[in-house]
């Protein structure tokens, strides 16, 4: 049985004009677990991970809104939040989907750490924005009261900005394996994982947040996983984005998707953290990654949607 980790993008969660109601969430997710269960009734062992975004910016703004009776969490701990929240929702609707189907599988939603280093540049640069707007007032303030770094964010406001380290690895990996070994379905670090450092005695929590897609290749490395498939709102990777000259890609190698990342094609905000977690995956364990559209799943595992990015050749070419 091929085991894949499947990262499930913002739009198998909350589609674009939606407010994210718990309702308009479940029915996403339920309509994006056909697709799971279809793939676990094909043969793969499934391992899934997901984005929180829009959900811990909630839980932040709530935090903030409702500071004055109830103490805010650190961020680390509204990640978990986060995790438990979407874990529990495609955990029950992953398995209504098996339990209509006649697939005898259990499914877990774990609550995942992933271990970085304070030594790791993001720390002395943070650049991932989260949470509310400010004024610029309220930002100084914030900035003096609780030693936030705080940036104008094009023209809305100002927002907090916290590091994004590279993980290291999944602390509870070996857990995770023993699940998959016994026949369960696990959704582990989901938005990334909970970003915690080693301090020899105890893990500790910190304020961070890690990149979702380099979370599930560290992910895919740890459950020794054969293909990575990233799931999105478009259909491919294209260079020149937005150009006349656009193209999509259909199958490169590794080689070629770094020289095309090296030439400025793939942007951080966007297909940036892709393209490398997939880079990252094909040459740390030989398997391949696909880039595909939500709705494309099922075709892309047959090679006929997405882009797929494969070891390079055999003689070097």
């Amino acid at each position: 049985m091929a085991r894949i980790v499947v990262a499930l993008g913002g739009n198998a969660i909350i589609r674009p004009k939606q407010r994210g109601t718990y309702d308009e969430q479940y029915h996403n997710i339920r309509n994006t677990c056909v697709q799971i269960a279809s793939m676990i009734e094909r043969g793969y062992e499934v391992v899934l991970t997901h984005g929180n975004g829009p959900q811990v910016g909630n839980i932040l703004i709530q935090n903030e809104e409702a500071a004055a009776l109830v103490p805010p969490m650190p961020l680390d701990v509204c990640g978990a939040q986060s995790q438990g929240l979407l874990g529990y929702l495609i955990q029950q609707a992953l398995a209504c989907e098996f339990r209509s189907r006649g697939i005898q599988r259990s499914v877990v939603a774990l609550v995942t750490q992933v271990l970085v280093s304070l030594d790791d540049p993001a720390f002395s640069n943070p650049t991932k924005p989260i949470g509310p707007f400010f004024n610029q007032e309220r930002a100084r303030r914030l900035v003096v009261e609780k030693g936030y770094v705080m940036k104008e964010d094009a023209g809305r406001g100002w927002r907090r900005v916290v590091p994004s380290p590279d993980p290291i690895g999944i602390i509870e990996k070996d857990i995770i394996n023993r699940l998959l070994e016994a026949g369960v379905t696990v959704i582990a670090a989901g938005g990334g994982g909970i970003p915690v450092i080693d301090e020899g005695a105890h893990l500790r929590g910190v304020e961070a947040v890690i990149d979702k897609d380099l979370a599930g290749e560290r992910l895919a490395e740890d459950v020794g996983a054969s293909l990575f498939l990233m799931l999105t709102d478009v259909q491919k990777v294209y260079v020149n984005w937005g150009k006349p000259s656009q193209t999509a890609l259909d199958c490169i190698t590794v080689d070629e998707a770094r020289r095309l990342q090296n030439e400025g094609h793939f942007k951080p905000g966007s297909m940036g953290p892709k393209v490398e977690a997939a880079c990252r995956f094909v040459e740390n364990t030989g398997g391949k990654a696909v880039i595909a559209a939500l709705e494309d799943a099922l075709e892309a595992l047959d090679g006929n949607a997405g882009t797929h990015i494969t070891p390079r050749a055999k003689n070097g070419t």
